[in-house]
């Protein structure tokens, strides 16, 4: 029996969280999620540290990153992420508040998948992120890391 593929998002506003969480689950989205707050988190989680050095050695399906986020921004994260051999390739979706112009160049120029501005109405938020999550763990296809 396979298991199901987790996905890591990385976010601090639980309002947020829960619509996300949500709508994944209105979507029938089957794979679990993990939820980090800060940026520093997101790195113990993918490396293995701190509380999270006990977690099993798996790698996320993808990364859900908000940019806007304590202790280390997205943009941080995701340079380590891209520096790191073990997820140089992990698909990561920039999920934000931001709409800069240099928020969305910076992060495409470190290699984010996908920019993603987070709706201010409901069902538009909703509805954005199913449609994220069946993108990208139903109908993407991704490379096999272990």
């Amino acid at each position: 029996m396979s298991n199901i593929d987790r996905i890591l998002y990385a976010e601090d506003n639980n309002n947020d969280i829960e619509l996300t969480l949500t709508a994944f689950g209105e979507c029938n989205l089957a794979n679990p999620v993990d939820v980090v707050k800060d940026g520093a988190e997101a790195l113990d989680y993918l490396f293995y540290r701190g509380k999270y050095s006990h977690r099993n050695k798996e790698i996320p399906l993808f990364i859900l990153l908000d940019l806007k986020m304590p202790k280390l921004d997205g943009i941080e994260v995701l340079k380590e992420i891209r520096k790191s051999k073990e997820y140089k390739n992990i698909p990561v979706i920039i999920l934000t508040s931001s709409k800069m112009e240099s928020d969305i160049v910076r992060s495409y120029e470190l290699g984010a998948n996908s920019f993603v501005v987070k709706p201010i109405g409901f069902k538009e938020f909703v509805e954005t992120i199913k449609n994220l999550g069946y993108f990208w763990a139903v109908v993407n296809t991704s490379i096999n890391y272990e």
